[in-house]
């Protein structure tokens, strides 16, 4: 019997190793693999009306990242298990991973990647979970020592929000 990436026995219907990646190029695949804790980073990082973040905030997003293990979605999945599988140790630099502008465009360009190759439900359960990824950071209560901040997200980040989703053509 083939076991999931968290250890668990495969739900009925699901493989353990799918079949999903072959479909992407190399350029491509890294760019959906990347996406997810680009945008943790992102929206961690403070901008304009958004405060900066704690620790639980990160792992609020961490925590948002691997409930992909268990998404119905065959290529969030597989893009969750890659996201463990790295060890390469290579990132770009942090200004570049926050930078708001660069991820919007990223977004959009994985939106125009999984219209081409993503099966229309692999395609809308993986934005949806990105644009989770950035939800549950903006929500994140911070910890003991860290800042108080509104638990609800602040305008600034509705509006990052919305221009994330739209980027990634959910609204």
């Amino acid at each position: 019997m083939s076991h999931s990436v968290a250890g668990e026995p495969p739900s009925a219907g699901r493989r353990a190793a799918p079949l999903t990646t072959a479909v992407y190029s190399a350029a491509e695949w890294d760019l959906l693999v990347s996406l997810p804790g680009r945008v943790l980073v992102a929206t961690a990082a403070p901008g304009p009306g958004r405060p900066e973040r704690g620790v639980r905030a990160g792992l609020a997003g961490l925590d948002a990242v691997a409930a992909g293990r268990a998404s119905d979605s065959d290529l969030v999945r597989a893009v969750v298990a890659a996201i463990y599988a790295r060890h390469d140790g290579t990132s770009p630099p942090t200004e570049r991973l926050a930078d708001p502008v660069d991820l919007l465009a990223t977004c959009r360009a994985a939106s125009r990647v999984l219209g081409r190759r993503a099966d229309p439900a692999d395609s809308a359960a993986y934005r949806q979970w990105v644009q989770s990824v950035a939800a549950r950071v903006c929500r994140a209560v911070p910890g003991p020592g860290e800042r108080r901040v509104d638990q609800h997200a602040t305008p600034a980040d509705r509006r990052f929000l919305d221009r994330l989703g739209a980027a990634l053509g959910l609204g």
